[in-house]
């Protein structure tokens, strides 16, 4: 995970020269970049896949350890999302490719998720693959994707391509690949003069709701694997 700060903007890139799969290093590593930004007072982050790939969600790896391991990932995971959505700086997601199941809440707990144009997928595919819904995640599913739009996506596990993810909600907007990072600069760089303290309070009291039950559901799911 690289980090970079231009002007006032951290530029985080992912890149593990594969899925970039969310496994124990990887949250621990997007956590320091975030602690960095922050401590390096930026304005905003951006969080850049690498090209083709965006993550295709948790190191099913760490699944095969046994359930204490799967168990300790997913609430890190969890933790993760609560933190990106209450993060208080704005948060710009530049899409490079396929955000899959993990990879797609990463994205719908961003700011602004803008993504190239591509062939590749889009997709919450937990039924399909014979998986109920965290309800961390689902909360922040149903903050953050209109309600005529949740069945096809958080339900049905339909696979959308980057404008077809722009019409349900999981992405904002769609963009010409050579024209991704600095799209993603100037709305970062808009965002990043927005008044801090101001931008921070408004977000949580925005999302306050969701992130309240999104705690909650994942206090309730450590109490229970205790």
């Amino acid at each position: 995970m690289n980090y970079e700060l231009q002007d006032n903007i951290a530029v985080v890139t992912i890149d593990d020269g594969k899925a970039n799969v969310v496994g124990l290093d990887f949250l621990g590593a997007i956590n320091e970049v975030l602690d960095r930004a922050e401590a390096d007072k930026a304005g905003a982050v951006i969080l850049r896949g690498r090209d083709g790939m965006f993550s295709a969600g948790f190191d099913l790896g760490e699944f095969k350890k046994g359930p204490e391991a799967g168990i300790a990932m997913v609430s890190k995971g969890m933790q993760l999302l609560i933190r990106l959505y209450s993060y208080p700086l704005p948060i710009v997601a530049a899409c490079t490719g396929h955000g899959i199941a993990m990879g797609a809440f990463i994205l719908m707990a961003c700011d602004n998720r803008i993504a190239t144009r591509g062939n590749y997928k889009i997709t919450l595919p937990e039924t399909a693959i014979g998986m109920e819904l965290p309800l961390t995640m689902l909360e922040l599913t149903l903050s953050r994707i209109p309600p005529q739009h949740v069945t096809r996506v958080a339900i049905q596990a339909e696979v959308f391509d980057p404008d077809h993810a722009v019409t349900v909600g999981l992405l904002d907007e769609v963009v010409d690949a050579p024209e991704l990072d600095a799209r993603a600069l100037e709305v970062a760089g808009h965002l990043a003069q927005l008044p801090q303290a101001v931008y921070a309070a408004n977000k949580l009291a925005t999302r306050r709701h969701a992130l309240a039950a999104m705690r909650e559901e994942l206090d309730k799911a450590l109490a229970a694997n205790r």
